[in-house]
């Protein structure tokens, strides 16, 4: 354990109420909290600890060495077995649901308690399930605390500080709805943690490599399109203008800014200024794109985002974006005359500038390809595929550490002895799954190689969008019979018009091209598997295990010897394409093209899951790699990729001796500095790959000097913070100002001498599974009791007439979709007098569904308006409710509880649960009302929503009903016209045809 922890903990201690950490990213928070639980004794009680993302839970548990191990609780354990591990004095990990529950249905021993560790301090805000668990067991435990020694502590932790400046004074009032009074920080700046790290730090080698001219034109391009975006938002005069910038830009976080000043007003805001919203999110990931993947997929995606966005974004239509668009395409192909290819094309075939696809004599997959992708205009398809350059700068940098270790293995061995215990493992952190499999690809055979078969994936994703024309025939124009849609509405979608729109949005000659290429390729596949299909009863009889069948032959122009992984996937390619049926000569050809591709992807993802799992946590090559082909053979020690946001504690699993971040985060380099100060003997070089001048810099930059000035902003709070406490020192909480519901007026003398009125306590019972909202939380700050129960019909039980449905308004819009909503109206309505819909909006957000320009004069069924009205139509005796925030709920329910009884909790728990005893006398369950004879009833002449119960008072079956004289009727139905209608009705004659 480093020291700074030690010193973190030994302040914790110090004030037995508890505390709230803030310390930077990647100081080893899971190591913090491990080392703090090996401290707890069960002696001291049960300590609660709020279950953590998965993540971190496992990282928790992986550093957690002493015995016993915490205990999960969930919610299969019975409630006994959970009452029993509340009084085990273990370490428990609980969801804040389970916990809040049993609170309040009394089943925890509160005494039998130690503490309560909170991870994700960030996260809680004063409405949030955390705050309401902690003000009952504060509540709960104040005369624990008072008599025993033992005090009940709340220790909460977070590595977030830019998120405790996000709002206004957020770190003092989460402390004070936390019941906490000391604040602990412990920036990277900090005097014991500098000191430490900086101490025996390890070799860093810091590589800039120079971007290409395209990438620099595609940065340079997407920048001026986001500033453009900013400047059009500007304009709106709706936003703080301070926080949109470029730099801020280049963060998740932005979105939250902006989205977070927007919110409240966002039904105001024209069509416009919410695609910007949108745009630069897009934009920001264009950014990241551009230096994390390679050219092929960079123009994939941007192919994609052209197609799905082209009619709706604003930033395509700015002037920069033709840019980003052009220098993209140049980075992969570009469009030669046929006449200048015939003049270099025998010092092209040499260097093998130029590509064929593939052919019966090609040993690597390259040759000409400009003569198989001629079109009749005789432009000639140049292949590029610009290799990223940070791909070769990797591999020097590998071929670099190979040949030092070669050296000292053979003439310098005191200092192999001098380095201690060094297992040779190279680790290259990548952002992500995708980009360790693809960098792993160009280490292990060659990156032209790995291009190739991005850029094969790319023409055949071409045919998916545009159609597969024959390229024998040369149809520019195909008109099938039937062709198939992708199930909008009737199924029904002419191909014609996707390829149109392909078509207007590139170039002519280029998409012809394209799809000559993808022909190509498909062909060529075809053909080499007719031949492989005929070579294989030979194979089979040569072979005895029909595992073996089909790994005997090579795919004609597949490199041999080290080639073995590439082996595998192409003849899975071939395996997935040789069950597909032609694509010329079929009739309906996009259908058969949709069904190609879909199979093509489904093997790829299959392939990239199954890579990734094998992939496991210490996967990594034993030996040595190299090139293939025989242009170097230079040697590569062992290399392990890692993925960062896998979140494993990789560094203390492989123990690496050279680290090579391959996309720099801050938050992986703290952990570097943290395992070097753990491991001060162990010599530790680490190479840092940035692109030079790029946004990469800035933005890994940009986040130290976010971070840092998070923590400025914290203690300059931390010096103005002033915290309420009682007598004895206590926190007094958030809300110790607000007065309880019902006491809004002043003691008058007036009032029996000012004498307070005893106010009942009102009592709402609640579904177990409204506790994932912030309500019942509010409603018990207003001071109410709150009774969790499992309830059939609706979600609030206010009196035992009045049921209440909630709705946030995501829920609201899903519960339409699957017809859910019109179940629960209709039970409330059969079971309560009065049913209520109650439709809660958040604070932060609009109090509107759409704009009043938005909303049309006719019913549409898509449209939120028209569903709430049909609804209410059909349901005459639902209210519908609407809500501004959750505490406007609280006062709500607070004016519909006046004058109204307090609910019973047994009979609320048997609305609509089916019985086993039968019907039961005076009872509410299912079995005590015919559905079918009540609803055929209301269908009735006469019957109406105000007269069908007194009918089913007054008769017990239809078959009485049908007997009643018309007097009898007239007093049920209240009028002897709707009797008379009745009764003519029931004794109507049936017509007949003798």
């Amino acid at each position: 354990m480093v020291q700074f922890h030690e010193h973190i903990i030994t302040d914790l201690l110090e004030d037995p109420a508890g505390g709230l950490v803030i310390l930077s990213s990647g100081l080893s928070l899971p190591k913090l909290v491990s080392s703090l639980l090996s401290l707890h004794s069960p002696s001291q009680g049960t300590l609660l600890i709020f279950s953590p993302p998965p993540t971190l839970k496992s990282l928790i548990l992986h550093h957690h060495n002493t015995n016993p191990n915490p205990i999960e609780i969930t919610a299969d354990l019975p409630s006994h077995h959970r009452l029993s591990l509340y009084s085990s004095g273990q370490i428990c990990f609980i969801t804040p649901r389970i916990l809040i529950v049993d609170l309040l249905s009394n089943k925890i021993p509160t005494s039998s308690l130690a503490g309560l560790i909170i991870l994700n301090a960030h996260s809680i805000s004063e409405t949030s399930t955390e705050a309401f668990i902690v003000r009952i067991l504060k509540s709960s435990t104040q005369n624990r605390n008072q008599n025993n020694s033992n005090v009940f502590y709340i220790r909460a932790f977070s590595d977030r500080p830019q998120a405790m400046v996000s709002g206004f004074c957020k770190t003092e009032r989460l402390m004070k709805c936390l019941f906490i009074r000391r604040l602990h920080l412990w920036p990277r700046f900090q005097v014991y943690v500098s000191q430490e790290l900086e101490k025996d730090p390890p070799e860093v080698v810091d590589v800039r490599v120079p971007m290409s001219k395209y990438m620099v034109g595609i940065q340079k391009a997407i920048l001026e399109v986001m500033d453009a975006c900013l400047k059009e938002v500007r304009k709106s005069n709706k936003v703080d203008v301070e926080d949109l910038t470029v730099e801020n830009g280049l963060f998740k976080s932005f979105d939250e800014i902006v989205r977070r000043q927007l919110d409240p007003i966002w039904h105001t805001l024209g069509k416009k200024t919410k695609q910007l919203v949108s745009d630069l999110k897009t934009l920001r990931k264009l950014l990241d794109y551009l230096v994390r993947y390679d050219a092929v997929s960079y123009l994939k995606y941007l192919d994609t985002l052209r197609v799905s966005q082209s009619f709706q974004s604003v930033w395509i239509f700015a002037e920069p974006s033709y840019k980003i668009f052009d220098y993209a395409k140049k980075r992969v192909f570009r469009l030669t005359r046929s006449s200048d290819v015939k003049l270099n094309e025998q010092s092209k075939n040499k260097v093998g500038k130029k590509r064929k696809l593939k052919g019966d004599d090609s040993n690597e997959g390259e040759a000409d390809g400009t003569s198989s992708s001629t079109t009749s205009s005789g432009v000639v398809l140049e292949e590029v595929l610009e290799e990223a350059p940070k791909w070769k700068v990797l591999r020097e940098i590998l071929e670099e550490i190979g040949e030092e270790r070669q050296r000292v293995e053979s003439g310098e061995e005191d200092q192999v002895e001098s380095e201690g215990v060094d297992n040779g493992i190279v680790l290259v952190a990548c952002k992500d799954e995708c980009s360790c499999m693809q960098l792993e690809d160009c280490i292990m055979h060659s990156p032209r190689k790995v291009l190739q078969e991005e850029w094969k994936k790319y023409l055949l994703s071409k045919v998916e969008l545009g159609g597969l024309p024959a390229p024998e025939k040369k149809k520019a124009k195909l008109k099938p019979k039937e062709p198939k849609g992708f199930g909008i509405l009737d199924g029904v979608v002419p191909v014609t018009t996707v390829q149109s729109a392909e078509a207007s949005s590139t170039n002519k000659q280029e998409h012809d091209v394209l799809l000559v290429a993808a022909s190509k390729i498909r062909n060529q596949y075809k053909r080499g598997l007719v031949v492989e299909d005929e070579l294989q009863p030979l194979a089979d009889s040569s072979k005895k295990g029909a595992k073996e069948k089909g790994k005997e032959h090579k795919k004609r122009g597949q490199a041999t010897g080290q080639d073995s992984g590439s082996k595998d996937n192409d003849s899975n390619i071939d395996t997935v394409i040789k069950d597909l049926p032609e694509i010329s000569g079929s009739k309906n050809k996009s259908q058969t093209v949709e069904n190609d591709q879909a199979a093509i992807d489904g093997y790829y993802e299959a392939n990239l899951q199954r890579a990734s799992v094998n992939k496991g946590a210490l996967q990594r090559h034993a030996e040595e790699l190299g090139l293939t082909g025989s242009r170097n053979a230079k040697p590569i020690p062992p290399v392990h990729f890692h993925a960062l946001e896998s979140d494993q504690p990789i560094l203390d699993i492989l123990k690496p001796s050279v680290v090579i971040v391959y996309h720099p985060d801050m938050m992986f380099v703290r952990e570097i500095e943290v395992y070097k100060a753990e491991n001060p003997s162990k010599k530790l070089k680490v190479y840092f790959i940035f692109y030079e001048d790029s946004t990469e810099v800035q933005k890994f930059e940009a986040s130290i000097r976010r971070e840092n000035g998070a923590f400025e902003s914290l203690i300059r709070q931390k010096s103005l913070m002033m915290i309420p406490v009682d007598q004895n020192g206590h926190c007094l909480g958030l809300n110790v100002s607000i007065e309880p519901l019902g006491s809004s007026y002043q003691n008058s003398t007036r009032r029996a001498g000012g004498r307070k009125e005893i106010e009942k306590e009102m009592q709402v019972i609640v579904d177990m599974r409204e506790f994932m909202s912030s309500l019942p939380n509010v409603l018990h700050q207003k001071g109410m009791s709150i009774i969790p129960v499992t309830l059939e019909v609706g979600d609030y039980i206010l009196s035992p007439s009045i049921c209440v449905e909630r709705k946030s308004i995501q829920d609201l819009y899903m519960s339409f979709t699957s017809g859910r909503l019109y179940n629960q109206v209709e039970t409330m309505v059969r079971y309560y007098r009065l049913p209520v819909l109650l439709i809660e909006f958040s604070q932060d957000k609009s109090f509107s569904f759409q704009s009043a320009s938005d909303i049309g004069d006719d019913v549409t069924p898509n449209s939120i308006i028209s569903k709430l009205s049909l609804l209410a139509l059909h349901f005459p005796r639902l209210r519908i409710i609407w809500s501004r925030s959750l505490h406007a709920t609280a006062e709500i329910f607070a004016s519909l509880k006046a004058n109204q009884d307090e609910p019973d909790e047994m009979k609320a728990v048997r609305v609509g649960v089916p019985s086993e005893d039968g019907i039961v006398e005076n009872d509410v369950r299912a079995e005590n009302y015919n559905t079918s004879a009540v609803e055929f009833l209301r269908r009735l002449p006469g019957v109406t929503d105000s007269n069908y119960r007194a009918i089913m008072d007054g008769c017990k079956s239809l078959a009485e009903l049908t007997l009643l004289p018309v007097e009898k009727l007239a007093e049920l139905m209240g009028g002897q016209k709707a009797a008379r209608t009745l009764r003519d009705f029931l004794y109507a004659k049936y017509p007949t045809l003798l």
